[in-house]
């Protein structure tokens, strides 16, 4: 349920009330409940309030940048706080190909030129082989992290994700 509730607000902002039109197969209720854990956790940000009526209407989106918890934060997770945690980095990626979806390109996207690019790839390495390209992976970002925000720059998002499959 919060997953699809993080989908339909990928790349958007919606109300309460967007959200019961989008997935009408929801009880209101349970929405409205749902959207507010999803505020409460950070995971949905209200960008704006307005009167309506008697009452007031909230309009969410998805944290710019998704969620970076702490290092303290990640030592003290819980398994479910990995998986809220986990959530939000997943929903921000889908927020932010939601947005280039949108943006300025209209219907002629062209995923090369603009170096869009994603992929999963399955890499076979023993310990010591993983700590190698880790280190090397880091030795080649860090650098590039340092560069400033300037003209002729396209910021990039760099999402990566690295976790060991089951066997079997």
């Amino acid at each position: 349920m919060r997953i699809r509730i993080l989908s339909a607000t990928a790349g958007s902002r919606r109300t309460a009330s967007d959200l019961t039109g989008l997935l009408p197969d929801v009880p209101q209720a349970t929405l409205y409940r749902q959207i507010a854990t999803l505020a409460k956790a950070g995971l949905l940000v209200v960008v704006e309030e307005r009167k309506v009526g008697g009452a007031t209407e909230r309009v969410y989106t998805l944290p710019e940048g998704g969620v970076t918890p702490t290092a303290d934060a990640l030592a003290a997770a819980s398994p479910e706080d990995h998986a809220r945690f986990f959530t939000a980095f997943v929903s921000s990626l889908l927020s932010e190909f939601s947005r280039y979806l949108a943006g300025e390109h209209g219907e002629h996207i062209d995923l090369v030129a603009d170096g869009v690019g994603y992929q999963q790839l399955v890499l076979h390495l023993d310990d010591e082989e993983f700590a190698r390209f880790a280190q090397g992976f880091a030795e080649l970002v860090r650098p590039l992290l340092a560069i400033e925000p300037g003209e002729g720059r396209t910021p990039r998002l760099l999402a990566t994700i690295l976790l060991p499959l089951t066997k079997g």
